[in-house]
C-alpha cells in the first residue's frame, strides 16, 4: 500500500472509473461511447486505489513511435494537494523513459497551475513556437467552434 493507504495498480481505470473520475475532478466529461472506443488504446496507464476504489488516474496515448501523449491526470477533490497527481507523473515518467524511441515528442496540455508539476517533469511551454490548437466534437458531427 501506498501513501494515505493508496496504491498505484499499473492498469487504467474501466470506463466507468474513467467517466466518473473525470468528472469529479472537474475534467470535460467523455460519453461512455467515447471512453468504450478510446480506452483500449492507452499505451500505459496508471490507477490510484483506496479502499477498491479508484480515486486517481493517468495515462500516456499515441502512436507507440513518434508522438506520446500524457492525458486524463485526475484525482478526487478530497484527496487533492497531497502529491499524488506527482505520484501519477513518477509511474508515466518511468514507462517513458523506458518506453519511447529517440526523436519522439512526448507532449500534453497543462491546465492551471499544473504546469509547474509537469515543468518539473521536463515538460515546457512551446509557445510561440507552436500552440495548442482543439476543438470538441458536439452532437450531429458540430464543433465546439461552430458559429450558431
Amino acid at each position: 500500500m501506498g501513501d494515505h493507504g493508496i496504491e498505484l495498480i499499473e492498469r487504467f481505470p474501466d470506463v466507468d472509473d474513467y467517466c466518473r473520475l473525470r468528472v469529479a475532478a472537474g475534467m470535460t466529461p467523455k460519453t461512455r461511447e467515447a471512453a468504450t472506443r478510446g480506452l483500449p488504446n492507452t499505451l500505459y496507464g496508471v490507477s490510484l486505489v483506496r479502499d477498491g476504489q479508484v480515486v486517481g488516474m493517468g495515462r500516456i496515448i499515441g502512436d507507440n513511435g513518434t508522438v506520446f501523449t500524457v492525458a486524463d491526470i485526475a484525482v478526487v477533490p478530497a484527496l487533492q494537494g497531497r502529491g499524488l497527481g506527482r505520484r501519477i507523473l513518477v509511474a508515466l515518467d518511468a514507462w517513458l523513459r523506458a518506453n519511447v524511441p529517440e526523436s519522439a515528442y512526448v507532449t500534453l496540455i497543462a491546465d492551471g497551475d499544473a504546469k509547474f508539476l509537469y515543468a518539473k517533469f521536463g515538460f515546457v511551454d512551446s509557445a510561440p513556437a507552436s500552440i495548442n490548437m482543439e476543438y470538441m466534437m458536439l452532437a450531429g458531427g458540430r464543433r465546439s467552434t461552430d458559429a450558431g
